[in-house]
């Protein structure tokens, strides 16, 4: 190796900075001309390790900038500023169907990048790096404050922002998997915006007693930030994804307690039996389980489940009755949930009604159903737990291509910050911080 390559300089800036955060990646002192790969290695809380790969040649000043020069192969191609991000995949060897999600938001996500001469492909845990750094990526700002929360009932975690507040509200609702997920609240805290993340599928209540929950603990969690001294308790709004969405519409026009200054709705449907209970719904989307399809690779398509859209009333949340301003994010190859064909058909109905200046609908072509905070890597297929009877674990279709649907990510994301800060603080912005700086 040449003399000079030994001084090999790498940097990451930020080398600490949010999930949703661009960093610059530069390479420095190289042998102009040279032929390089710029590797990203993550060890993820399960204990699974992920990679993505680019092969860059370095220009006449001995420099490689991710951000500004194209990867001429590798995880992705092109100038792509945070492909190592988005393209991170699970390394050769590992088992199939994982899906990348950090569940413990109190510490980073730890990324090291590193460089290494020629242009690689596999065999990196061999090879000697010409230089490395590790990178920090967090969910949750300095200052954000995180409180568990389980009165009445409730299986919870309440993210506050930095700052004395008073701040506006959202409850954060996830879909049909389960669990207490907190990352994206953790974020959208981060960005000022106290939020509820919610577990409503198997919170600790329904372990307890065996029994679903129902519209009244939904109830109780938007009382915890309405009447919360920090929380702006006429500025609250809901966000769903996938079956979270189901709730968000239901309680959105149902609900005489929960009083919404906005909702976002990604990846669902307003197709439910209207008089029923969660429990119903589910039963109601089982029922109809024989119109399950499988692709060439013997994974699940569920969103024929509730195709056609129905024309009976009793059968789709009214939103036609909406009085709050609703965005709805929509994959256009979503394989999970009809989110398109809902979408349509919730713009017609609000048409009718003469709601539909509340309605913005963003809509992505080969984008599917996990469409996540940006630079979450992204996964076409992966396992999953049901949570009600039968219990099984089966490897699900999302849909969606890698590059259009990490590009819908950033750009559904960025505006459902604009969408909620503008109908939230309603232009005004009383205490709170949306630096995402580190």
């Amino acid at each position: 190796m040449d003399r000079k390559q030994c001084c090999v300089k790498l940097s990451v800036q930020p080398s600490r900075g949010l999930m949703d955060e661009k960093f610059i990646v530069l390479v420095q002192n190289v042998l102009p001309g040279s032929q390089l790969t710029v590797y990203a290695f993550y060890q993820c809380e399960g204990g699974h390790s992920w990679e993505a790969f680019a092969h860059y040649t370095a220009n006449a000043a001995g420099t490689v900038s991710v951000s500004e020069d194209p990867s001429l192969g590798g995880t992705y191609s092109g100038v792509e500023p945070m492909g190592l991000m988005w393209s991170l995949r699970p390394v050769p060897g590992s088992k199939p169907g994982l899906r990348m999600r950090k569940m413990n938001v109190q510490t980073p996500m730890e990324v090291t990048v590193s460089v290494y001469q020629a242009h690689l492909t596999e065999g990196f845990v061999d090879q000697v790096p010409l230089a490395g750094v590790v990178v920090e990526r967090w969910y949750m700002a300095p200052g954000v404050r995180r409180i568990p929360i389980t009165e009445g009932g409730l299986t919870a975690t309440l993210f506050l922002p930095s700052g004395p507040g008073p701040f506006p509200g959202l409850l954060d609702l996830w879909g049909g998997g389960g669990r207490l997920v907190e990352y994206r609240a953790a974020l959208l805290a981060s960005h000022g915006i106290a939020s509820l993340a919610l577990d409503y599928l198997t919170p600790q209540i329904t372990k307890d007693t065996g029994k679903m929950v129902d519209t009244e603990y939904f109830e109780a969690a938007y009382r915890v930030l309405e009447q919360h001294p920090q929380i702006l308790g006429s500025r609250i709004g809901m966000l769903g994804l996938s079956f979270g969405t189901s709730i968000t519409f239901k309680l959105a026009v149902y609900s005489q307690a929960v009083k919404l200054r906005c909702a976002v709705c990604i990846s669902g449907s307003h197709v439910q039996p209207i008089d029923g209970s969660m429990e119903q719904i589910l039963v109601f989307l089982h029922k109809n389980s024989g119109k399950t399809r499988f692709n060439e690779d013997n994974h699940v398509i569920w969103r024929d489940l509730v195709l056609p859209i129905p024309t009976d009333p009793s059968l789709k949340v009214d939103v036609g009755r909406l009085q709050c301003p609703l965005l709805l994010v929509v994959g256009e190859d979503d394989q999970n949930w009809p989110a398109y064909e809902s979408a349509m058909d919730i713009k017609e109905m609000m048409q009718r009604a003469g709601n539909d200046h509340l309605l913005t609908v963003l809509s992505y072509p080969n984008t599917g159903h996990l469409i996540e905070p940006p630079f979450t890597p992204f996964a076409r297929a992966s396992n999953f737990k049901t949570v009600t009877p039968p219990l099984q674990t089966v490897m699900v279709l999302w849909g969606g291509e890698m590059v259009a649907h990490s590009r819908a990510q950033e750009d559904a994301w960025r505006k459902t910050l604009v969408f909620l800060r503008e109908n939230l603080y309603g232009g005004s912005n009383p205490g709170a911080t949306s630096s995402s700086n580190l």
